[in-house]
């Protein structure tokens, strides 16, 4: 049965989460906010509260620290994520991966579709899955569409690096986790990864530990 803070209006809800000052709790797997999906923004959100919601999810992203974050994370069952990557990463890495820098961006109501059939598979982790990481296949390139936070019109191809940041948060608002997707053979510990699979791919792990690649 809900309880009278569930049928609280969304905004009354954010005004709520954003009393308290700094980052916000991060929801972790198991919560049933992140498989419930989201509602499209449509306006429930007057623009300063718009702001400063936007704003919480950066500060939570930045202190986590993450390079994307989606409102259901913070238990806001709505179709907004921020992304950033400042792409500190070795040439070998960035150029293996395909990580470059991306600036801070809000994504609203955002979908994504493949450009192509090529695929890439590396390890990845979630700040909702803390202190693991797998192997996921993805898109090697996508096409994202939706808004930005001031209603503008996004329509951007992404590749490498980015394309897999855009398809894990957008993936979170429609419900799904990595986990969903990954190779479960992969799965691995933060310490496993970091003694043992920190090659710029996944070769490796995938012939030790016995799973397929694109």
């Amino acid at each position: 049965m809900a309880t009278p803070r569930d049928r609280a209006p969304l905004a009354e809800r954010i005004e709520e989460l954003l009393a308290v000052d700094g980052p916000l709790p991060i929801v972790a797997a198991g919560h049933p906010v992140l498989r419930q999906g989201t509602e499209r923004f449509d306006g429930q959100l007057d623009a300063a509260l718009l702001a400063r919601f936007v704003d919480a999810l950066r500060v939570t992203m930045r202190a986590a620290p993450g390079v994307g974050l989606a409102a259901p994370q913070v238990g806001v069952e709505l179709r907004i994520a921020v992304i950033e990557d400042p792409a500190p990463v070795p040439e070998e890495v960035r150029l293996a991966r395909g990580r470059v820098p991306q600036p801070f961006r809000v994504l609203v109501n955002p979908s994504y579709e493949p450009v192509g059939a090529r695929r890439a598979a590396f390890f990845e982790g979630c700040l909702s899955v803390p202190g693991w990481q797998a192997v996921v296949a993805r898109p090697a390139e996508v096409r994202l569409t939706g808004q930005d936070e001031h209603g503008r019109a996004l329509d951007e191809v992404f590749a490498g690096w980015p394309a897999r940041i855009v398809q894990h948060e957008t993936d979170h608002l429609d419900g799904t986790l990595y986990l969903d997707r990954a190779e479960p053979r992969s799965l691995a510990s933060n310490e496993a990864v970091a003694e043992r699979w920190t090659q710029p791919t996944p070769r490796e792990a995938a012939r030790a530990l016995g799973f397929p690649l694109p």
